[in-house]
Parts: C-alpha cells; sequence; structure tokens
C-alpha cells in the first residue's frame, strides 16, 4: 500500500475556507459604508481578526489554515470584481432552500463589458496577510479563489461583450490567462496551496437548474467539456510543488443551498478530466448521492469528503463518520481519501446558523476523525 501523505495538501484534516465573522467586522463594515472609517483602516482591523481565526483553527489542531475570508463580503465578489472588463449587473435571482422552505437571493449577475486582463492582484493582497500570520502559528497558508466558471455561467454569451469578444474562444482564451496570472503571482508570493471554489458543477448535478443553462444558451453536457477545458487552461504548467484543489459547493448562504443531486451526471468530467490535485466534495446530506462517482477519480488525485456539515450546529458521530469514510474507500483507497467540513461556514457575510463555538467543535471533530483514522 502507498504510505499515507499526511504533509502534503490536501491535508487528511482540512478546511475549506471562509469563518464566521467576528462582530468586530460586521461592526466596521458598518462604518466603513457609512463613510465612517476608509478602506484601509477596514483591512487593518479584519487582518487583526485573521490573526484570531488562525490561532482558532490552530487550536483545533489543523495544519492548514485560511483567512476565513475576512476580507471579503461575499465568497467570490471581492475577487471577481477586481478583474479588469468585469461588471456586476443587478441581482440573479435564485432560490436557495432550508428544511423549513424556500428563500429568494439575488447575488449580481457577472458580465464582460471589456476586455478581460489583471492589472491589480485579484486574491494576492489575501495572501500577502494570511501568509505571515500562518508561518507564526507553524501552518499551511491555504488561498481560496472563485472558479472563472462563474463568470461565464451567470450570464453565457448575453453578457460578454460582442465587440470586446466576437469570438468566444478570446474570451475563454483571456479568462484563464487572468487566472494563471494571479496564480503565478501567489506562488511567487510563497503560496503553494490553492483551492478554487466550483459552483457551477454541482449545479449541473441538479436537473432543476439545467433550464438555466439552457437559457444561456448552453447544453448541459457540453457545457462541462467547456469548462473543464477552461479549468485545465488555469493550471496548466504549474509548478510542481503547487497544489491545487477544487471545491464543489451546492451553494452556501445562510445555511441554505440550491442545488441537489449526486455527482454522477458530471463525475466523469469533473474527476477524471480537470487536471487538479484533489475535490472538496459536499457529502454532508443525502443530497450528495451516493460515493460510485467517486470511481472516476483518476491518477493521484485526493477526494476531501465534506462529511461534517457548516450548515447547523449539530455535532456528527465520529462512529458515523468513520462508516462513511469506509464507504467511500470502496471507490478510492484510503489513502487517496481525506476529511473536512462540507463547505465554509460563512460564504457570505452573515455566516451559517450556528455560533463560533459550535464552529470550534467541528474543525475539532474534523482533525480528531482524521487522527483516527488516519494516524
Amino acid at each position: 500500500m502507498t504510505p499515507v501523505q499526511k504533509t502534503i495538501p490536501p491535508f487528511k484534516a482540512d478546511i475549506v475556507g471562509s469563518l464566521l465573522r467576528p462582530a468586530k467586522i460586521l461592526e466596521a463594515r458598518k462604518d466603513h459604508n457609512a463613510g465612517k472609517i476608509s478602506r484601509d483602516e477596514l483591512w487593518t482591523i479584519e487582518r487583526g481578526c485573521i490573526v484570531e481565526a488562525v490561532v482558532l483553527q490552530q487550536s483545533a489542531g489543523l495544519k492548514v489554515c485560511t483567512d476565513g475570508e475576512y476580507h471579503r463580503r461575499h465568497w467570490f465578489m471581492d475577487v471577481v470584481e477586481r478583474i479588469d472588463g468585469v461588471a456586476f449587473e443587478g441581482g440573479l435571482k435564485t432560490t436557495f432552500q432550508t428544511e423549513a422552505g424556500p428563500i429568494e437571493f439575488a447575488p449580481p449577475r457577472v458580465v464582460t463589458v471589456g476586455k478581460l486582463g489583471r492589472t491589480k492582484p485579484l486574491a494576492l493582497n489575501e495572501f500577502n496577510d494570511l501568509k505571515p500570520i500562518a508561518q507564526a502559528a507553524g501552518l499551511t497558508p491555504k488561498q481560496v479563489m472563485p472558479s472563472p466558471t462563474l463568470l461565464h455561467f451567470r450570464s453565457g454569451r448575453a453578457g460578454v461583450d460582442t465587440k470586446a469578444y466576437p469570438d468566444m474562444g478570446e474570451y475563454f482564451n483571456d479568462l484563464a490567462r487572468v487566472y494563471r496570472e494571479e496564480i503565478a503571482a501567489l506562488y511567487a508570493a510563497g503560496c503553494r496551496y490553492i483551492q478554487i471554489d466550483e459552483t457551477n458543477f454541482p449545479f449541473l448535478c441538479d436537473p432543476k437548474l439545467h433550464d438555466h443553462v439552457r437559457s444561456i444558451g448552453e447544453d448541459p453536457r457540453n457545457i462541462q467539456h467547456t469548462y473543464a477545458n477552461l479549468l485545465n487552461d488555469v493550471t496548466r504548467e504549474r509548478p510542481a510543488d503547487l497544489r491545487i484543489c477544487i471545491h464543489m459547493c451546492r451553494g452556501n448562504h445562510e445555511s441554505a443551498w440550491v442545488a441537489s443531486g449526486g455527482y454522477e451526471p458530471v463525475a466523469e468530467v469533473a474527476f477524471g478530466q480537470i487536471d487538479v490535485d484533489g475535490f472538496f466534495l459536499e457529502y454532508d446530506s443525502d443530497r450528495a448521492g451516493g460515493f460510485e462517482p467517486l470511481r472516476y477519480l483518476n491518477k493521484n488525485k485526493v477526494a476531501v469528503l465534506g462529511l461534517v456539515t457548516s450548515k447547523k450546529p449539530a455535532l456528527e458521530s465520529k462512529d458515523a463518520l468513520k462508516r462513511r469514510i469506509d464507504e467511500a474507500a470502496k471507490f478510492v483507497p484510503l489513502e487517496r481519501l481525506a476529511l473536512s467540513p462540507q463547505c465554509g461556514f460563512a460564504s457570505t457575510i452573515g455566516g451559517n446558523k450556528l455560533t463560533v463555538d459550535d464552529e470550534k467543535r467541528k474543525l475539532a471533530l474534523v482533525v480528531e476523525v482524521a487522527r483516527e483514522v488516519w494516524g
């Protein structure tokens, strides 16, 4: 059997990204929006809270940390809006689901109004803040980025200016180049672990969302190949010591979700064709289906099982988690499995419906179970 690798990302106990924002950040953002403090002053307050976030992750026993996305108001907006040629237009009405019933939320529709370019950092400044704090704690800093696919999925051809891009092939080439440039800058700054947050492959698992795909002039099957090619163009020629993983997310807003359905409809393309080192997979509920699609996980790709939910406070049973890991190991060797929460705790600034103490217990549980399973 291949030795279990515990010192190279993804880690056997890992974390997806966002953490619940402390009241200090929420108050500072209100003050900034009201014009009482500058963006630099807000950034300084956020940086101080990141120190506390890293301590929280360290105290849980993790060997990896994120900045909790404390510099962001939303999981993708703050990064995407820094790309030249990108704008937000209105709201894209989305029905989120909760156990109590549906709720409506309208994240912005992303449109391309000019040539795409990177004349300023996208997530680099976030990493530069996190790196020294993580290193002082002896942890590996992980930088999270929204997937480039969302720029297209939220508006399609109609949302791309035809004067800037009469040819969509050129559009996808430029979009990939922007991301490659950002990844190169992150690497030069010392980043060796990147996570791409991908919602659109999981959305394609849900037949109810295929109407949106058709509404933007795309076919639910063909678009998978378009997006796999885009992501491969982003990750190609990366340095050998840079680890890139994809988090498959079905929506995460104040404990609500968007998509349901197992990974089978996208597994062959996503797990078999996308050139990354691993996938963070939501497996915290029956909505995610079974582990059979993991059979497509080729090469040495790792499946990080998101068995611990970030959406509700109840703590999972260790025995139940171990049983599910055993089930997954029927399709992927145990040494290529790992454990994490199913998503972040606060993809949007309000956060999910649990407390910081709940969050700490969830992360500690991930570490304890991983230690007992993998040693």
